[in-house]
């Protein structure tokens, strides 16, 4: 099974700081550093930047290479000489198959018979709207596009 390079690390640090006889009262103080990132206009997906000790880590996902580049390159611009870019590149999401998956499945589940549902998404996000007959259908329309491949996230404006 092929591991991720941020997983790996993971692994390690956890490793190296749960071993007996390693001291963890001398771990280095860490310092949030995601907001001056932010500001700096960087775009990354659930963007979170460490200091720890004299090395920055930044964390979160993006689409683009280049969008993960330019997170270090402003580490680099605020004077930090050693950074640790675990971004993660994802690929992005197709809206149109999500909608075309999700319509399908909701189409196809009898306990949804009698509802009007639209689906729409962007960017993996899908806002599901209509009307449903009994509480516990929006339950089971919002259970059901929740597991479309490529969905991240699942809005409701159903009524009954």
């Amino acid at each position: 099974m092929k591991r991720s390079a941020p997983f790996l690390i993971a692994l390690a640090l956890s490793v190296f700081f749960a071993t007996p006889g390693v001291s963890t009262q001398s771990a280095p103080p860490t310092t949030d550093l995601t907001p001056a990132f932010l500001k700096s206009g960087v775009v990354i997906e659930g963007l979170r930047v460490t200091q720890v000790g004299d090395i920055v880590v930044i964390r979160g996902q993006a689409v683009d290479a280049a969008h993960a580049a330019a997170a270090a390159t402003v580490a680099r611009n605020l004077g930090y000489t050693r950074v640790a870019n675990l971004v993660e590149l994802i690929q992005p999401a197709d809206d149109a198959q999500i909608e075309r998956s999700a319509e399908r499945d909701l189409s196809m589940h009898r306990s949804l018979d009698g509802c009007h549902l639209s689906v729409n998404s962007t960017r993996g996000v899908v806002r599901l709207a209509g009307t449903v007959t009994h509480e516990m259908q929006k339950d089971v329309a919002i259970g059901l596009v929740r597991r479309v491949h490529g969905v991240r996230e699942v809005h409701s404006d159903l009524q009954r």
